[in-house]
């Protein structure tokens, strides 16, 4: 393996080069650089990530090297970044785990590295190609005295990438890349470190949760961080944990399909794991003919087939009329059919008084089209007091996809460990009920959307002054809206009438009047 920018040697000589340019220049300045014992092979040989020779040309040398207050120990150091995987690890060069390197599986060299700055601990950049060249690297800025170091204000990398959202990258035109990401994630960012411009170089990115003040609780969020495909990429996750969302998010695109493929796949589960997925039988066009509500050709393809889906662990879903819950109370009827449309109850959740739910369609009252399917609060005490939903999914078809996966993992990984399929499905199903750890949708007052160009932020504008609105077309799909945490919605306020604009797509929450 060579490194272009290196003299094109040989990584291993390079390594050789780079520990014999470091002794001589600890030897000519012994008062201010002290190198770290090396370390065996045998000791090597036990470390849980794979140690290439050219790595071990240097450590056998050299365990480290301290510098003024900088200390670079490259043994382990127990920092929790530190990952020991199989494919993709990470190994810290400094005790505090701000400087890493990749440690793919079969490669000739660590790489990339990467370094995170002090001032901002999501800012990233790669430092150079391999532990091998950022050594060299190293050892340059210690002979020019500019030492990487904790004190900040260092000038800004030369070159820069921005990361990209890691669906938009799964669903693009580089199958290399789509490989490496999967189907990727909406929280979930990409950053390319095949053919970067040079190096150091950073990387644009912010996280997805908010990190300023008025948040409901900005200390649960953090920042995942690994490299993926042998460090070609380097992937950054928000784990956005009771806070806000801070920036719009890239979602999965719904298949055109979506339905035949939700029918389709539900027969095959029931088909094969019978005691896992039961399905009830459609209904005819007839009969959808005399339902109450409009009927678009994308719902028929679903209600012809499939009556009711029950999953084992997951709350049943009633997809036609008949169940007594789905005469829903007139108070909490008031309340969420604000809009002058109309909604398909689809699923009762829960069984305490105070902790069922409500998951149903909404309809959009212009169109007819059934909208967005959400789960809100099913007392109108509990909505009135607390004005919350949670977004389950873009539409019925999408959400009976969306169970077709959970079964299917549910499946993969019980078969795998063991565990009960159903319990699995519970936990990848609690989205159902508002307001339980997913990222929050953040609400602002509709007067922040006066004179929006966009039509649906536009009519949430037109409320009276103290209404609240989210676009949840930009949010994760679960996503929860929890109205009441937000900083501007008074606590001792409490909820007239939930308005669902274009089938659910913009939610507006308006306040009781005084008096």
């Amino acid at each position: 393996m060579t490194y272009e920018g290196h003299g094109g040697r040989d990584v291993s000589a390079a390594a050789g080069a780079v520990v014999a340019a470091l002794r001589e220049l600890a030897a000519r300045r012994p008062g201010e650089l002290t190198l770290l014992d090396g370390f065996p092979d045998a000791e090597l040989d036990g470390w849980p990530v794979e140690v290439p020779e050219a790595v071990r040309v240097v450590l056998r040398a050299l365990g480290g090297v301290t510098a003024g207050r900088q200390r670079y120990a490259f043994g382990p150091s127990g920092h929790p970044r530190v990952r020991s995987a199989s494919e993709d690890a990470t190994w810290a060069l400094t005790p505090r785990g701000d400087v890493l390197t990749g440690t793919g599986a079969g490669t000739a060299d660590w790489g990339p590295v990467l370094s995170l700055a002090h001032v901002d601990e999501y800012a990233f950049t790669v430092e150079a190609p391999g532990f091998v060249p950022w050594l060299d690297d190293l050892v340059r800025r210690l002979a020019g005295g500019t030492p990487h170091d904790d004190a900040g204000g260092a000038a800004a990398p030369p070159f820069a990438i921005a990361a990209v959202p890691s669906i938009e990258a799964a669903e693009g035109p580089d199958a290399e890349l789509a490989a490496i990401v999967g189907a990727g994630h909406s929280l979930l960012d990409v950053a390319d470190l095949r053919d970067l411009p040079g190096y150091p170089c950073a990387i644009s990115w912010e996280p997805y949760f908010t990190y300023d003040g008025g948040t409901a609780d900005t200390s649960g969020s953090d920042v995942d961080y690994r490299f993926a495909g042998g460090g070609r990429v380097l992937l950054l996750e928000s784990d956005v944990s009771g806070d806000f969302l801070g920036r719009p998010v890239r979602r999965h695109r719904v298949p055109d399909d979506a339905a035949a493929t939700a029918v389709s796949g539900l027969r095959s589960l029931a088909r094969r794991f019978p005691r896992l997925v039961t399905l009830a039988d459609g209904t005819a066009d007839a009969e959808l003919d005399r339902w109450p509500v409009p009927v678009p050709p994308d719902v028929r393809t679903v209600l012809r087939a499939v009556g009711e889906v029950r999953v084992a662990g997951m709350p049943a879903l009633r997809l036609m009329p008949g169940e007594p819950w789905q005469r829903v109370d007139p108070a909490l009827d008031r309340m969420i059919r604000g809009d002058g449309g109309a909604y398909w109850p689809l699923a009762r959740v829960g069984r305490a008084p105070r902790s069922v739910s409500l998951a149903h369609v909404r309809i959009d009252p212009a169109t007819g089209q059934w909208g967005y399917v959400v789960s809100v609060p099913g007392g109108a005490d509990a909505l009135r007091e607390e004005p919350e939903l949670v977004l389950l999914a873009e539409s019925l078809p999408a959400l009976l996809l969306n169970v077709v996966h959970v079964v299917e993992e549910a499946v993969r990984r019980a078969s795998a460990t063991g565990a009960d399929p159903a319990s699995l499905v519970t936990a990848a199903t609690r989205w159902f009920t508002p307001n339980t750890g997913e990222p929050w949708t953040m609400p602002v007052p509709v007067e922040e959307w006066a004179g929006s160009p966009d039509p649906l932020r536009a009519g949430a504008a037109a409320f009276p002054p103290g209404s609240h609105a989210a676009d949840l077309r930009d949010s994760p799909v679960p996503t929860d809206l929890c109205f009441y945490r937000a900083e501007s919605w008074r606590w001792h306020r409490t909820l007239d009438r939930l308005h669902f604009l274009g089938g659910g797509q913009v939610v507006v929450a308006v306040a009781e009047t005084d008096g």
